[in-house]
């Protein structure tokens, strides 16, 4: 088992499957009587690094979302970041690079959404979008052409990982985007130089902390980026295996109380 070398100055929670119990839809009772208290009380910053936009977090984290609670948000894979509603860092895609990949998506007969701050807009309904996107924000809405009005962070593009050949080939990500799968019919557009780790990275630099000073805990493969970068990275005991690989520290799974577990046990609570 690793051990912290540095004191622990913020603490990043991913949402889903880890922060969050999606088959249950609540955030485990330990989370908000046990862990978050206990790292405030100790000068900490518990924080949240999520793929989701600000706009979609699940309704059972949102009563903890104030001065008690989570104030830190690295959002949309590292995004758009923000810290008691004053915006750190983001980064949007220009109205011209949008336009580009809908033309090659549009070749592709492929549908696609726009995910800004709040809001996830799709070009069109079907069956494949609805399974994709109901999980994470029930109400979003149908617009083809919402990135005219809004700043768009990235996009989603509604396909099978079979198809995934097939659309890099289409020179849609040209030489400035990478695709991240997040569902078996919806992949991430986004800056090939963003990630979890890119928004930690700024926060960090906003507080003056060092990489060493921040830990996070993860599940999912759009965390492998983020559990390398920081300090001390855990696995839940239901992550992806290539992430337990890569992570300092496996804990238990998220119905096992593994946040809280793992806070007691390397003592940072």
């Amino acid at each position: 088992m690793s051990t912290l070398q540095h004191p622990i100055k913020i603490v990043f929670f991913d949402i889903d499957e880890t922060l969050y119990y999606k088959k249950e839809e609540r955030i485990p009772l330990s989370v908000s009587e046990q862990v978050i208290p206990r790292l405030k009380a100790k000068g900490i910053i518990p924080a949240i690094a999520t793929g989701r936009t600000y706009g979609a977090f699940p309704k059972a984290i949102k009563p903890l979302m104030n001065k008690d609670g989570f104030e830190l948000f690295v959002t949309t894979n590292g995004q758009y970041n923000l810290y008691q509603g004053q915006i750190i860092s983001e980064y949007p895609l220009t109205t011209e690079r949008v336009e580009r990949m809908l033309t090659k998506l549009k070749e592709l007969q492929i549908e696609y959404a726009f995910v800004t701050a709040e809001q996830i807009a799709v070009s069109k309904n079907t069956a494949e979008v609805e399974e994709s996107l109901r999980p994470i924000k029930a109400d979003y809405i149908v617009d083809p052409n919402y990135y005219l009005d809004h700043s768009v962070i990235q996009l989603l593009a509604f396909f099978p990982q079979e198809r995934t050949a097939e659309v890099v080939a289409s020179g849609i990500l040209e030489d400035d985007l990478k695709e991240v799968r997040s569902h078996k019919y919806s992949v991430d557009l986004l800056n090939k130089h963003n990630s979890k780790a890119k928004g930690i990275q700024d926060v960090l630099t906003h507080f003056g902390f060092g990489i060493e000073n921040a830990m996070a805990f993860g599940d999912g493969l759009n965390d492998l980026e983020m559990i390398a970068t920081v300090g001390f990275g855990v696995a839940m005991g239901n992550a992806e295996e290539e992430l337990k690989a890569l992570a300092d520290y496996v804990t238990l799974p998220i119905e096992q109380d593994g946040i809280l577990d793992a806070l007691e046990k390397l003592g940072v609570i």
